[in-house]
């Protein structure tokens, strides 16, 4: 089984929570795709039969997909988890004063502060995209959740800017534009990890700009900047930038211009026999996979 965390992919993780410690208070206001997304990755526990009283929501940010659970599951007391302080407080001051089941807790997803077996539902809405070693973050999925319990996430794909990413290529040999790991490199992690029984789908989703500098200024609001090795270490020139907005005009289409972002969905079981489940046919999973049905 190949590795799919090569260089790539490797954050520097104290930029992440610096830029998403600025970014809380306009979080909201621009986060209208992260909602989307949080809707359709909640739409799915229709199709799964559970009802759990503890759950983890890994990256909660301000707290719009825990909003959305506790609705579904009102009894359930819910942990929120993210490891920008200034996210929590903006997600605490919404959670009601009294007899609230919301639990606020800054903490690295890597090494979480709970004991084993100790959630029904653990909720990732796209924050697999900001961690380096998947391994390490579903290992500890793994340990966390009960017998039959259940890990539903959602992740960007490689396929998201693509047209930012091609036109910043054209104009340095920089890395500009985060990178995103496949989604059969997610499958593969999930299994090594003895989550089971993993369905992954994936859907595009195309937002409309008038103006290039308009998108680039709302992934900066919402914490999205480029933190990957390879980025450009020095401040990128005024020339080189507006050379990008030239080239962004080619993909100019009835007077808007397109941000393409691929979403992966996915959920897995805590596993009760990890050999058994290991000894399924990985390439039979991925011709699967390779159907992409929404």
């Amino acid at each position: 089984m190949k590795e799919y965390n090569s260089n790539q992919y490797i954050k520097n993780l104290n930029n992440v929570r610096a830029a998403f410690e600025k970014a809380a208070l306009h979080y909201d206001k621009y986060s209208i795709l992260q909602r989307i997304v949080a809707d359709r990755l909640n739409e799915s526990l229709e199709q799964i039969k559970i009802n759990p009283m503890t759950i983890l929501d890994l990256g909660s940010g301000t707290g719009y997909g825990s909003k959305i659970l506790h609705k579904k599951f009102t009894n359930a007391h819910i942990y929120q988890i993210d490891f920008s302080e200034n996210m929590l407080k903006v997600s605490r001051k919404k959670s009601p004063v009294l007899f609230s089941r919301d639990h606020f807790i800054c903490a690295d997803i890597n090494k979480l502060p709970f004991k084993e077996k100790h959630f029904d539902l653990i909720v990732s809405g796209l924050t697999l995209q900001w961690c380096n070693n998947l391994d390490v973050v579903f290992f500890e999925i793994r340990r966390l959740l009960k017998e039959n319990g259940v890990f539903l996430f959602s992740s960007f794909g490689p396929d998201s800017l693509k047209e930012l990413r091609d036109c910043w290529a054209r104009a340095d040999d920089y890395v500009h534009v985060n990178a995103f790991v496949d989604m059969h490199d997610i499958a593969d992690a999930l299994m090594r990890n003895g989550l089971t029984s993993p369905i992954l789908n994936m859907e595009e989703i195309i937002l409309t700009y008038h103006e290039c500098r308009q998108f680039m200024k709302e992934l900066k609001y919402i914490g999205a900047q480029n933190i990957n090795n390879g980025r450009r270490k020095t401040l990128t020139g005024k020339k080189r930038l507006e050379k990008v907005f030239e080239y962004y005009e080619s993909y100019r289409t009835n007077n808007t211009l397109p941000v393409t972002y691929e979403v992966i969905y996915g959920h897995a079981w805590q596993s009760v026999d990890i050999k058994k489940e290991q000894s399924i046919r990985l390439d039979d999973f991925k011709k699967q996979l390779n159907k992409k049905v929404i």
